[in-house]
This record gives structure tokens, C-alpha cells and sequence, in this order.
């Protein structure tokens, strides 16, 4: 097991439920990634996605994970990659996902397949993860580009077999998305309905935006709770959003 799949696994045992920052290497045009890195930081979080699905090049990605490791030199730095041109070896591992209900072979295997010789040449931790869009994750820039046949939010469990033969296919994690900005996040029920199937770590994101939802979906079965554009947007509510986080784990024990 790599090292940073080894932290996931024991911070989640140790604190019952983990928050990670997502940054758009686009947001360093403006200096707006650093500003709400070191306000995640401060509340927190215990590690960084940096990636997109638009207008992203190796020079800011690169600068992104620099301007990360200036604020904080031991904190994992994970790549979540919209294509093969998310791909640095300055990050610490990266998320290998597979878009399972994609209409487009391209984003279940064949991204994967022209990058996996890149990543070992960089010798990146691959860290397998599933990713599942939710509806109505189909209008955000991942589903779009990633052209998806959204999971329905009145079937939970069509999603949870998606999260379960993930899982028996080998996968170290599974990520239910609504969609970067989304209006409503992955159902409570799609969570609940996954975790009485799958033991592997299970990470929510998108239309995240107040307190009250990070911890519903820690209750109902999410290990880590993932937010971006809040953070664009306002930086106290991140705050509030990752100090409820750790205190809803610790009543996991």
C-alpha cells in the first residue's frame, strides 16, 4: 500500500471522518488558490485535490502545488485529474480514476491506459478510485466533458452496485460526485445505500456548501467530504464546514 493511501486509511480510523480542499489550478491566475489554501489550512483540512476539468497546463499545475507547499511541506497533495494533462511529479500521488458511468470508453480506460507509463515514470502513488456522477452532475464541466449518463438520485442503490463492483474489480476508493457548484449534493440515501455495500473508503463532493450537508453525509456513511468552490466563494463558511467535519467523526467512536 502507498504511503498516501495508508494516510487516508488511518486518519480515517483515527479521526472518523476526514475533509480535503479542492483547488483549480485555473483559480493561480489570481492568486485565489493560495489565499484558500492557507484558510483551509488554518481550519484544518487534512489534504489537497489540484485539478480541473478546464484550461489547465502543466505550468499551473505545477504552480499551484509550489504555492501549496509553501504554506505547508508535509500535507498530501493529490492530483484529481480531468485528462492526461493533470499530471505533475511534483504532487505526492494521484487519484487513478476510472468515470465508471461514462458513455465514452475514453474516460473508464483508455485515459488511463495513455497515461500509465507517464505516471510510473513519474513514479506517482496510483492511488484506484471509482467515480460516479450523480444527477444532476451531468451539467457540471466533469460530466459534460466526461460525457455521463448521470446515476439517478431516486435509485440509490443502482449507484451502490456502480460503488460495489468497484470494489470487486479492485478499487481502493469510490467518489460520489454531484458536480463542482452543483446545486443539490449526492443524496443522503445514494450514501447510505453504498456504504451497507462497500467497506472501501467512500468520498463525497459537490453542491457542498453549508455545514449542516458535510455532516449529513457523514452520518450517513461518507469517510471524507471534499469541497472547492465554496471556498472560491467564502472562506469562513470553509472554515465552519471543516471544523464540523472533524467534530461529527470524533463522535464515531
Amino acid at each position: 500500500m502507498g504511503r498516501v493511501l495508508s494516510f487516508i486509511k488511518k486518519e480515517i480510523e483515527a479521526q472518523g471522518a476526514l475533509h480535503f480542499t479542492l483547488i483549480d489550478p485555473e483559480e493561480e491566475k489570481n492568486s485565489l488558490g493560495k489565499k484558500i489554501a492557507k484558510k483551509a489550512l488554518d481550519a484544518g483540512t487534512d489534504a489537497f485535490l489540484v485539478g480541473g476539468s478546464l484550461g489547465v497546463d502543466a505550468e499551473l499545475l505545477n504552480r499551484t502545488i509550489n504555492q501549496i507547499r509553501d504554506l505547508d511541506e508535509k500535507i498530501p497533495i493529490i492530483l484529481f485529474p480531468g485528462d492526461i494533462n493533470c499530471i505533475s511529479p511534483l504532487a505526492d500521488a494521484i487519484f487513478y480514476m476510472s468515470l465508471l458511468n461514462s458513455r465514452n470508453p475514453y474516460y473508464i480506460i483508455d485515459a488511463q491506459a495513455k497515461s500509465s507509463i507517464i505516471i510510473k515514470r513519474m513514479k506517482l502513488e496510483a492511488i484506484p478510485m471509482a467515480y460516479l456522477i450523480t444527477e444532476p452532475g451531468q451539467n457540471s464541466a466533469a460530466g459534460w466533458i466526461g460525457d455521463v449518463k448521470p446515476l439517478p438520485r431516486s435509485k440509490p442503490y443502482l449507484t451502490a452496485s456502480y460503488a460495489l463492483a468497484a470494489e470487486m474489480l479492485g478499487l481502493k476508493l469510490v467518489y460520489l460526485e454531484a458536480g463542482s457548484g452543483a446545486e443539490n449534493s449526492v443524496p443522503n440515501e445514494i450514501v447510505c445505500a453504498t456504504r451497507k455495500l462497500v467497506s472501501i473508503p467512500i468520498i463525497v463532493g459537490g453542491g457542498i456548501r453549508d455545514p449542516k450537508v458535510a455532516v449529513e453525509k457523514i452520518r450517513a456513511g461518507a469517510d471524507i467530504i471534499v469541497t472547492g468552490t465554496i471556498g472560491e466563494k467564502d472562506a469562513k463558511r470553509l472554515s465552519r464546514i471543516i471544523k464540523e467535519v472533524k467534530k461529527e467523526g470524533e463522535k464515531r467512536y
